[in-house]
């Protein structure tokens, strides 16, 4: 457990993330270490909007059998949730959405990514959670939606 969190306070320190989130659930998987990690994080543009991903971290024991120690499988889930009153700021409009969490899932290839898109037509946010590869893309993906009852706009007076 003390190089797992060493290992994992090193890699976070190379890489300033644009949103932090918070660590709420830890599953032990099997004997080898493996966990599945659940945080929590709050949509930054989204007032009342909570999102939870779970993710696969390959433990110490893992690591030494497959001798890749940089990098964890890019598997992921998530559910997003009206959490409170739902206030929208100053939100990215276009069907590429924004990015508004991003972790490292190795030192330079993989990031895990939540991307949020307003489909503005169904009153709908989505939240996708995706990896970013740069050199191959990933299928591997997951969604959650929020819909939107008389959402309130920051900008509304």
């Amino acid at each position: 457990m003390r190089i797992k969190t060493t290992l994992a306070a090193g890699f976070a320190a190379l890489v300033a993330l644009p949103l932090a989130a918070e660590q709420v659930g830890e599953v032990d998987v099997d004997w080898l270490g493996n966990d599945i990690i659940i945080e929590a994080f709050a949509d930054p543009d989204i007032e009342g909007v909570t999102c939870h991903v779970a993710y696969f971290e390959r433990g110490f024991i893992d690591r030494l059998q497959h001798g890749n120690w940089f990098e964890d499988p890019s598997n992921a889930a998530i559910s997003c949730r009206q959490t409170g009153p739902i206030t929208i700021g100053d939100i990215d409009r276009s069907e590429d959405g924004e990015s508004i969490f991003s972790e490292r899932r190795s030192i330079v290839w993989k990031t895990l990514q939540v991307t949020r898109i307003f489909d503005e037509a169904n009153q709908t946010l989505i939240y996708l959670s995706h990896a970013s590869e740069l050199q191959e893309g990933s299928a591997k993906m997951s969604i959650s939606t929020v819909p939107l009852f008389n959402p309130t706009f920051a900008t509304d007076d």
